[in-house]
């Protein structure tokens, strides 16, 4: 019998491990670059650890979309509890949140490369829309309301794709007009 000191085994940070290396790599190679090998490869695990946890490439794949959207969702949370006007107020968060992806960059471009690439995510992405949608369309159905979400979807493409470089001072003026929209 050998006195070798055993590894406590860490699950979750082995599961949040998998899906950060996930993430990066589906950001730096593509979503086709995402395969059980290359990940448990990537973090260090073995192919067996991966699957203890991901049993397939859609399985982790949707756990990594569960895990942006669940902290997307809290943002949104978060922002609509510090407004205290009703109309628009899922909007606002919305605009708000949208424009400060840059922060967390990576997680957010991921998604938005797998949402583009995945039908099956595409789909749970349109499912997330329509029930958000729905809970607030009493108070965020106008044609100003969704024009400005639209346009928070195109400054989170814009910022993905790098394609226009917005001054702060511009960026803060969007924010302020948009944000206009949702009170009318």
């Amino acid at each position: 019998m050998t006195n070798a000191p055993s590894r406590k085994k860490q699950p979750q940070r082995v599961r949040r491990q998998l899906l950060e290396v996930a993430g990066r790599l589906s950001l730096e190679q593509g979503i086709a670059a995402v395969t059980l090998d290359a990940v448990s490869q990537a973090a260090g695990v073995s192919k067996g650890g991966l699957l203890h946890h991901f049993p397939n490439k859609l399985a982790l794949l949707d756990a990594l979309f569960d895990d942006l959207v669940v902290r997307f969702d809290s943002a949104l949370d978060e922002a609509m509890a510090g407004d205290d006007v009703e109309k628009g107020r899922f909007t606002r968060a919305y605009l708000g949140v949208c424009f400060a992806l840059d922060a967390e960059a990576q997680g957010w471009q991921m998604l938005t490369i797998a949402l583009l690439a995945e039908p099956h995510l595409k789909e749970r992405w349109r499912e997330w829309v329509a029930r958000r949608s729905a809970q607030f369309a009493a108070t965020d159905s106008s044609p100003n309301c969704l024009l400005a979400r639209f346009a928070a979807d195109g400054v989170w493409l814009s910022d993905l794709m790098r394609s226009h470089d917005i001054e702060a001072s511009t960026r803060a003026i969007l924010l302020q007009k948009l944000n206009s929209l949702s009170l009318e």
